[in-house]
């Protein structure tokens, strides 16, 4: 069990919480507000995919399917950047306590179980349908690929949210076979939301990125200017979910999960300062998290309520 421990602090598995709602809501959109259902939807499937099993059994295997692959997905993307970053974690005393510089897992162990969780993944997608076993590849190379981006560009933060936003499209593919707007706009939603809040946890690693010539929003603008785009960049978002809202017809539940969505955001940027980065993880994480999860909540709720 340790180890087992030690393999979830080194992906970080509570920051499941993030992306986890947002896939949830893009299967219930596929399921209740598109009106979709399963049995009735034209696939090009692989032999002993979903489709092949008794119609009873279709959503709750492609549930736990699509939330297999989320778990995958985000494992192999965590435990990469890890593995990538060991010699700077290792210099960096906010990280050297990480699990790879502090000798509690091995670097080959983690690379291995990076490769672990990206074929459990691509086995997972080959059984939900053939769009999603095809564009698995590209959705690795998203999130895999994100863990070079700070090596060369400051808009790493955006290509993490773009890798997170991949839930919910993700999700309503795997019950759909077939791409829809009210999707895309949640995916929107989560690309400038993540990016946002990325930037204001790098604001703690201003100067260590600069010392190791590393790129990021904080170390190219200042702590300043950097929030300034973290505001920016929430206000698209806020202005992502109100376009959902108002092109998915949602009824009063979601505006109540709007409003708690948007006052986490506007309460993250009031207690996180230039010069007092004290509440930084509080932002980071507790606002966020009941950011997603309430809002999840509210807006799967308007789904069933008017399905």
């Amino acid at each position: 069990m340790p180890k087992v421990r030690n393999y979830l602090s080194l992906i970080k598995f509570s920051h499941t919480i993030f992306a986890m709602p947002f896939a949830m809501i893009g299967f219930c959109t596929a399921l209740t507000h598109v009106g979709i259902r399963i049995n009735d939807v034209e696939r090009q499937e692989y032999p002993f995919t979903v489709n092949s099993l008794p119609s009873n059994l279709k959503t709750i295997t492609l549930f736990i399917l699509v939330i297999l692959c989320m778990v995958f997905a985000r494992s192999a993307a965590m435990a990469f950047n890890r593995y990538l970053d060991r010699n700077f974690d290792s210099k960096n005393p906010r990280t050297a306590i990480r699990e790879i510089p502090a000798g509690i897992i091995k670097a080959n162990s983690v690379l291995l179980f990076t490769i672990a969780n990206c074929f459990l993944f691509i086995a997972c997608t080959f059984f939900i349908n053939r769009l999603c076993f095809d564009l698995s590849p590209v959705a690795l190379l998203v999130v895999l690929g994100y863990s070079y981006t700070k090596r060369f560009t400051p808009l790493c933060h955006l290509v993490l949210g773009l890798g997170l936003s991949l839930a919910p499209i993700g999700a309503y593919l795997a019950v759909t076979g077939a791409f829809h707007w009210l999707p895309i706009l949640f995916s929107l939603a989560v690309i400038f939301w993540v990016s946002g809040f990325d930037i204001i946890y790098a604001l703690q690693d201003e100067e260590f990125d600069k010392s190791q010539k590393l790129y990021s929003i904080p170390a190219w603008l200042g702590k300043a200017r950097a929030l300034r785009i973290s505001e920016l960049l929430h206000l698209f978002s806020a202005a992502a979910v109100i376009i959902a809202g108002v092109y998915g017809v949602f009824g009063w539940s979601y505006w109540i999960g709007v409003a708690v969505f948007a006052g986490m955001l506007i309460y993250q940027h009031s207690i996180v300062k230039p010069n007092d980065l004290k509440k930084v993880n509080l932002a980071f994480m507790t606002a966020n998290g009941i950011a997603s999860v309430v809002f999840a909540i509210f807006v799967i709720a308007d789904m069933f309520l008017h399905s």
